[in-house]
């Protein structure tokens, strides 16, 4: 594999600070922001300056930076998870900031060292679900067939293009069209970006032309990602996701879903879907495009039943 998108791994520590790429402004740079606590690692996520995998990164991290805290270590972290799992409702942050807190409560009770405890299921935790998500890249390869036509709508972060990769490396080759993903437009910012540095073919289409183009056998796979899913096999994934996947459904096309088991909830049903602000769609580049009265809803997500999924290939946290 020769190609690393900075996007399979958007948040690092060093020296105490936590860099954090800001995919809002990919492709036109690639800078990252200096978070140095808990209140600005909340702010990175609730403005979307990173996607889900890079979010559930400055969440792990986040106990990481406020460990010299003084007074009551476990009471402090237990505010910290707390600050997080209300960053974003959808995101099951609770099932890792639990585990988190449960380590340092077990550390104190036992007398140990609760700083060293939490340091240690942190570093435990990235390095086990990065050698996962590197070992899930040869599964989506393995997929990927010689003359595939891929429809993609917001995959997880660096994966399908560093499969795409491989995939090329082996000889096959193949054809992407990507979602335009509105209103952050990260299909067309972040996925046609990265899959074009991998070496692959890509077409961009806009959101709604997906019926057009199975309608005319120009798709034969769907891929798509997850950003949470329930103990039945359902997922949730970006707005559109649904209607795509009823789609490949009505035509016979499979609908893959890199996902991450969960038994936090029992079915999507029980999901709460995060409702974003109407700026989002009401305004673009910090400008207001649409007349003063117009209204906006924006749901940040929608779920895909488990009957509608050909195949998951999962990747578990390792905790």
């Amino acid at each position: 594999m020769s190609y690393q998108s900075p996007l399979f791994w958007p948040a690092t520590l060093k020296g105490g600070t936590l860099f954090v790429l800001d995919e809002t402004l990919v492709p036109s740079k690639l800078k990252y922001i200096p978070v140095k606590n808990v209140s600005q690692a909340v702010a990175v996520v609730r403005d979307m300056k990173t996607r889900a995998f890079g979010q559930f990164l400055v969440v792990l991290n986040a106990f990481l930076l406020e460990l010299n805290a003084k007074g009551d270590l476990v009471a402090h972290l237990e505010k910290i998870a707390n600050q997080l799992n209300r960053s974003r409702p959808t995101f099951p942050f609770a099932e890792v900031t639990g585990i988190i807190v449960g380590v340092a409560h077990k550390a104190e009770a036992n007398g140990a060292d609760v700083r060293a405890a939490v340091i240690k299921t942190v570093e435990g935790f990235l390095a086990g679900i990065r050698g996962r998500r590197l070992e899930r890249l040869r599964q989506i390869a393995n997929i990927i067939e010689n003359g595939d036509n891929i429809l993609t709508h917001c995959n997880v972060s660096g994966e399908l293009a560093m499969a795409a990769n491989i995939a090329l490396s082996e000889g096959k080759k193949m054809k992407f069209f990507a979602t335009e993903t509105r209103p952050y437009m990260q299909g067309s910012k972040l996925t046609v970006w990265e899959l074009q540095n991998a070496g692959a073919r890509v077409t961009l289409v806009p959101d709604n032309t997906v019926g057009l183009l199975m309608a005319e056998g120009r798709v034969n796979k769907v891929i798509i990602g997850s950003d949470r899913s329930a103990a039945n096999g359902d997922v949730a994934n970006k707005v559109g996701s649904y209607q795509i996947a009823i789609l490949a459904k009505e035509f016979g096309i499979p609908l893959i879903v890199l996902s991450q088991p969960s038994k936090g909830v029992p079915s999507g049903d029980a999901m709460p879907i995060e409702i974003r602000g109407e700026g989002e769609i009401l305004k673009f580049g910090g400008k207001s495009v649409f007349p003063a009265k117009a209204r906006a809803f924006y749901p940040g997500f929608d779920v895909v039943p488990h009957q509608l999924i050909s195949k998951a290939i999962p990747i578990h946290a390792g905790l």
